[in-house]
């Protein structure tokens, strides 16, 4: 299955890599690897990729919901949820998701979602490259009262020492694909 999601990352256009000009990444430096997980995820194929994939990596993690920094973590936890209550044996995973910065009014809650002080969190993001939002994701989660003890990307960038950075924070960080998956998965140029 794993191949058949890096496939998926090409047949949807969601990897781009351009070696010679690159992209310019939120962090300001350039990569010559593009991953656009949003549009993967605007799959419903590709989705249930995602999900069964993250099904798997999570059944042994004692979690009870995930859940990430807007807008991103959104598509992704909610997916994972809804495929973890369908399966067998089925996880009643619920989703939450972490606003870039507490709303300025009605409750002013910096994270929305089905979640209680003390219950056992996972962190979804769409790509590790610094790992700056995931660990954002993290603060915020454990600032809230979650315990936090295992992250989930889509991809990991292997770069600017992400995982390094991760892991540093305590974490078990998952990855369902790395960017070595991407390029090994890329067609042949016509």
């Amino acid at each position: 299955m794993r191949d058949q999601l890096a496939k998926a990352f090409h047949a949807t256009q969601s990897f781009r890599w351009d070696p010679e000009r690159g992209f310019k990444l939120a962090s300001g430096l350039t990569s010559p690897f593009y991953v656009d997980c949003r549009s993967l995820m605007a799959y419903p194929a590709a989705r249930r990729l995602v999900a069964s994939l993250a099904y798997d990596a999570l059944r042994p993690v004692e979690l009870d919901c995930l859940g990430g920094l807007e807008i991103g973590a959104i598509s992704i936890a909610t997916t994972i949820s809804d495929f973890a209550f369908a399966a067998q044996p089925s996880r009643d995973w619920r989703t939450f998701v972490v606003r870039k910065q507490a709303k300025d009014h009605g409750l002013g809650k910096l994270i929305e979602g089905a979640f209680r002080p003390g219950e056992r969190a996972v962190i979804v993001d769409d790509v590790l490259t610094s790992g700056g939002s995931l660990l954002k994701a993290v603060a915020a989660a454990r600032g809230a009262g979650l315990t936090v003890s295992h992250a989930l990307v889509i991809v990991d960038r292997k770069e600017q020492e992400g995982r390094k950075k991760v892991e540093a924070e305590g974490l078990t960080l998952l990855s369902l694909l790395t960017i070595d998956d991407l390029i090994r998965q890329q067609p042949a140029k016509v």
